[in-house]
């Protein structure tokens, strides 16, 4: 039986024209590159699910990319390190990572890395990396990602360059639902695509795991009702029956379809 494997992993970003409605971003972070005028420390704001860490892997891969001796996603590999400051916010654990900083990299000309929900870590923890963010080596780039920036101190934030992810339209969402919907040769009604996109709220992860999750869930082809039954949701067209029929005074039209629902 073959594995599945979840949508939102499966088209995860590889390079930054695969980013969805963070043009601006994007771009700049491809000139800064470019010009070689690359912040030592960077601050990605924004939403869940609208492209900030799958950003910070491709920008901590593209600033290694014209090195000679970096030829394969492992080599990229060697010079990039996660952490997930929601499960790893103690003083000790930034100092583990402010040791790491001093060495150089063995191959490639920086050390990338990336702290993710940064707003998580501990007031010390904070302080701590403060003196590493102040006078960074030259071969090491902070990238540190959060939904939350105003719960990170001011001196973190006065030293880092912050770029403002916003939610994704929902033009672009029902654009890339399209593409994967396509490849993966999915049935679907057109206005269940339209209800997908707007119960995102702009996030395109939650986007393609709500449509990994409605196919599951239906038969064949999904429909608007498959995507309402697994949101919880009432359809506008039902909640425009109960609002006419109380417009019209209709009380038993109303409480059938709120019996209905």
């Amino acid at each position: 039986m073959e594995h599945f494997i979840v949508s939102a992993r499966k088209y995860r970003p590889q390079n930054f024209a695969d980013v969805i409605g963070q043009q601006s971003i994007t771009n700049t972070l491809e000139k800064a590159i470019e010009n070689n005028h690359l912040a030592q420390a960077l601050l990605f704001t924004g939403p869940r699910g609208v492209g900030k860490t799958s950003c910070a892997r491709i920008l901590a891969k593209n600033i290694n990319q014209q090195d000679a001796e970096l030829s394969s996603d492992e080599d990229f590999a060697f010079n990039i390190f996660e952490l997930d400051a929601a499960s790893n916010n103690s003083v000790d654990d930034i100092r583990s990572l402010t040791d790491q900083v001093r060495i150089p990299p063995q191959t490639g000309k920086y050390k990338v890395y990336i702290i993710d929900e940064v707003h998580m870590l501990s007031t010390g923890a904070f302080n701590a990396l403060l003196k590493t963010l102040e006078e960074p080596p030259k071969h090491v780039i902070f990238i540190l990602a959060t939904t939350e920036p105003h719960k990170i101190p001011p001196t973190i934030h006065s030293r880092c360059q912050r770029f403002d992810f916003r939610g994704v339209s929902i033009p672009d969402m029902i654009k890339t639902l399209n593409i994967i919907i396509k490849k993966e040769n999915i049935g679907i009604e057109k206005e269940a695509i339209k209800v997908i996109a707007e119960s995102a709220e702009g996030g395109m992860r939650d986007a393609i795991s709500l449509l990994d999750q409605v196919v599951s869930y239906s038969n064949e082809n999904v429909t608007t009702s498959d995507v309402h039954a697994i949101r919880g949701t009432v359809s506008n067209e039902k909640l425009l029956k109960i609002a006419n029929a109380i417009y019209e005074n209709n009380s038993v039209e109303a409480i059938k379809q709120l019996d209905d629902l």
